[in-house]
Order: structure tokens, then sequence, then C-alpha cells
């Protein structure tokens, strides 16, 4: 399907951006952008206090990319924050609801796996990660670490956008295997890592590689090119938080780190207010201002 695109201007300020509009705006889905909305939306909001912006989540769902762009179709909030393009699934409901969708990329993002700082593996080829995953291999000793099971978490599938594209890229589109302990937040998650030798997860890289109590590992298409998310040396947990690991932008950017991918504003194309928000707060973060600090959140500018 041809999407239209929004137009989108390059804007070096949040202040210069035009046709922002007064009111107040709700908007949800992807997990991935929690530290956006924490930083960047309090820095718009300094700018354009009329512009009011308000996270929802559902109440009976964990949120998520595919959950918030439900919310979207059914009329909960204004635009939704997805870290998957737009399925035909989604704009066949949003036909079927008279709407018209559209995806806006507005940073690159790269998925980070992570395990207990103690755990004696410092890599995996995503062939090991989908063994791993499909419940195949199923003791660190198998991949020449210690005799230790391994606890494999993830979110669920129908909640994350994250979750969709580890399935796609890693697992080849199979299932998890059956040991595979399913957890709603990424915070719950790095707490069960940091309290079981033998965990492992994986996420964004923004909400992994600067946390104290996990490992990030290097991550290859083959064991002879194993790639490092985060910026040498490694940072010991003793040492952190005075020091953190800091996230390597030139290996998601060059694409050398193989799991990479975009992060989406979805908009309605109804030329109605809740357009006229998505599309400037799209435009806001894809100012040089908002791409700025995109980058110190350990995304990678995607302009």
């Amino acid at each position: 399907t041809s999407v239209p695109q929004t137009s989108t201007k390059d804007f070096k300020t949040f202040a210069e951006v035009p046709n922002v509009p007064n009111g107040l705006f709700t908007y949800g889905g992807s997990t991935t952008f929690a530290p956006i909305r924490q930083v960047i939306n309090p820095e718009i909001q300094k700018i354009f206090p009329q512009f009011q912006l308000r996270y929802f989540q559902n109440p009976s769902q964990p949120p998520g990319s595919g959950i918030g762009i439900k919310m979207l179709i059914d009329n909960q909030i204004t635009f939704a924050e997805s870290s998957r393009p737009l399925q035909e699934s989604d704009y066949q409901q949003a036909r079927q609801r008279g709407l018209n969708l559209i995806e806006i990329p507005v940073a690159i993002d790269g998925i980070v796996v992570a395990v207990n700082p103690n755990l004696n593996i410092q890599g995996l080829t995503i062939n090991e990660l989908k063994q791993i995953y499909t419940g195949k291999i199923t003791n660190w000793s198998q991949l020449g670490g210690e005799n230790i099971p391994i606890v494999a978490y993830s979110r669920t599938q129908e909640a994350g956008g994250t979750t969709e594209f580890f399935i796609t890229n890693v697992l080849g589109g199979e299932s998890f295997g059956e040991a595979v302990k399913f957890i709603s937040t990424t915070t719950e998650a790095l707490r069960a890592i940091s309290n079981n030798p033998g965990g492992i997860y994986y996420a964004s890289a923004p909400e992994v590689v600067e946390q104290c109590t996990i490992k990030p590992i290097a991550i290859g298409l083959n064991s002879g090119a194993l790639i490092q998310p985060y910026k040498n040396p490694l940072i010991p947990p003793e040492n952190c938080p005075q020091q953190r690991n800091q996230i390597d932008p030139v290996v998601f950017k060059n694409g050398e780190y193989p799991l990479t991918r975009r992060l989406f504003i979805i908009v309605k194309q109804n030329n109605q207010t809740e357009q006229q928000a998505g599309d400037a707060y799209t435009q806001l973060l894809l100012t040089s201002q908002g791409q700025d600090f995109m980058e110190k959140l350990g995304f990678i500018r995607i302009r």
C-alpha cells in the first residue's frame, strides 16, 4: 500500500515549528518511547505550554506499540508512538472506521540483549539467541558459560513492537519456547535478571545499556563478528552509577549492529486538530533540537 507522507520541513529549534495547536492531546503506545516522553516532552511544554500532552495507558492492557495503534483506531488517543511500522491489518481496521493512518519515522533504535553481570558470556550470535528463545539451548554451559539454567524473559507479543521485531528478525517467525517467562515491563525484567544468575532479556538500547544492575552483550550474525552496542571498555557494576555504559551510535548508524529499527509517530490524516497535533509533535521531534535530544537519550538521529 502506498502511504501518503506528511511533509516534514527542517527546523532548528522547537520555537520555529509553526501550527502547534492549543489544547489537551493524549498519546500512548510504545514503551521504547519512555525516555522521549520523560525528557523531550517537558522541554516542548516549556516552549508551547498551551500544547498540553498527556500520556494515556490502557487500563486493562500492558503498554506497547500494537496497543497504542489500536487505541488510536478506537479514538482513545490523538496520536500513537510505535516501534514497528504499520501493518496491513492496522490499515484495514482503520479504514473500517473511516480513518487514514500514516507513519512518520523520527529516530533509529537498536535492540540490546542483557544478562546478569556475573554471567561469563560476552556475546551471542543471532542463531544462538534464537535457540535460547525457542527453547533449544537451555543451559549457559552449552554456550561456553557456567552450568547455569537459562531463564529467558520477554514482553508479550500482543503488547510490543519490540517483541514483534524480535520474533521476525531473531526467531524467523517461530514461536517462543514454552519456558520463556513473560513480563509486562522492562523495569520488571531488568530487576529479574539482576536477581537471576541465568537471566536474559532484550529491549530498546536506551532502556538497557546504561543500567547498573545488568550487563549488555555483543550480538553478531556469526561468532567471528560480534558487535558491542556500547563504547569500550565495559563498565563493571561496582563503578555504576558514577560511570555508566554508553551506547555506541556508530554501530547502529552504519548498520554493523544487526538489530536496528526505526521508531514512528502514527498520525490520523483527518485534516482536523488531531492531525495537526500529530504533525506538530512529529515536526518537533524532527527539529535539530529534537534530534539532539534523541542522540543524548541514546537513539540515533534520523536527520
